[in-house]
């Protein structure tokens, strides 16, 4: 239990946005993902996921871990309404309604919360992300939906202290995530096996050289020195560690700051891959869009697509 008690306070959590949706219109997002952890809770009607359709009832929960594509239907669907990630977010409007919590009471229709958050080890590891566990949907837990809804409601509200109410609420719910896999045994061996990171400080050291020298030169050679082990060792202790190996876990993490630099700045596409490590902006570009299925440009207006007004 210590062990995950340890595990939880390494988490740092942020709230990125939360909205309730009307369903306007059915769709099947074939690759639903988010940079983040986005918690769908179910209000009325019909929501499934994964290549098998999973069925989510009405009062609980669809978890999506940070950059884990997965196929979403909202609404009752056929295959003509089928459509990518990126066309949904583009045209979001015509599938998903902005509404408040007064007016879901009121609803017959279709409707969800939307809660999206940032949870990550020491401020660098994207957690629920590095389990490498796929969506799953959280059943019979009424704490978690109140949480949830509380973190919307408090966004509603025009009051002193609302972002450190919804700090506050965002935490409790990455810990109450962590106590549903624990209760519920699901993932606990993806949960155990692969956080051995919080065990070995040479590790932690070379999360944090990474970080601070993102667009620098990370190669084995460098990190070997960083973690004092043999530049022939290093590949093989990090992906021991953590389930990867270190350049692919580089290439996340350059485009995870490459994503922060497109919502924060107005810095050229080619200014940004350079800054996080990318001499070629072509190659960039096209690393980009084969993570996150979205054009690095379209990045830059990810924010006023997916919260719909």
């Amino acid at each position: 239990m210590e062990y995950y008690n340890k595990v939880i306070e390494s988490v740092g959590v942020r709230y990125i946005r939360g909205n309730n949706f009307k369903i306007e219109r059915p769709v099947t997002i074939t690759d639903y993902t988010d940079v983040e952890n986005t918690a769908i809770l179910l209000h009325r009607g019909s929501l499934n996921f994964g290549d098998d359709q999973e069925s989510v009832s009405e009062g609980e929960i669809l978890f999506i871990p940070a950059s884990r594509p997965t196929r979403v239907s909202f609404g009752t669907v056929t295959k003509r309404n089928e459509t990518t990630n990126e066309n949904f977010l583009e045209n979001k409007k015509k599938y998903l309604q902005t509404v408040s919590f007064k007016e879901i009471k009121n609803l017959e229709d279709d409707c969800i919360t939307s809660v999206t958050f940032e949870a990550k080890v020491f401020d660098v590891v994207n957690f629920f992300n590095s389990l490498g566990i796929p969506a799953f949907v959280i059943r019979f837990n009424d704490r978690v939906a109140s949480i949830i809804e509380d973190i919307v409601k408090e966004s509603e509200q025009n009051t002193p202290g609302k972002e450190r109410v919804m700090k506050i609420y965002t935490e409790l719910l990455v810990v109450e995530l962590v106590r549903h896999i624990l209760k519920n045994r699901l993932f606990v061996e993806e949960l155990s096996t692969n956080s051995t990171y919080f065990k070995d400080p040479r590790l932690i050291d070379m999360f944090n050289y990474i970080k601070k020298n993102i667009g620098g030169d990370l190669s084995n050679k460098v990190l070997a020195k960083v973690a004092n082990v043999s530049e022939d060792y290093v590949g093989q202790y990090f992906k021991m560690l953590t389930g990867i190996n270190p350049q692919d876990y580089i290439e996340y993490q350059r485009m995870e700051a490459a994503v922060e630099l497109l919502r924060t700045t107005k810095k050229s596409i080619r200014d940004i891959g350079k800054e996080v490590g990318y001499k070629d902006t072509a190659y960039f570009c096209r690393r980009f869009k084969m993570m996150y299925g979205l054009p690095a440009g379209k990045m830059r207006r990810r924010e006023s697509l997916i919260n719909v007004q």
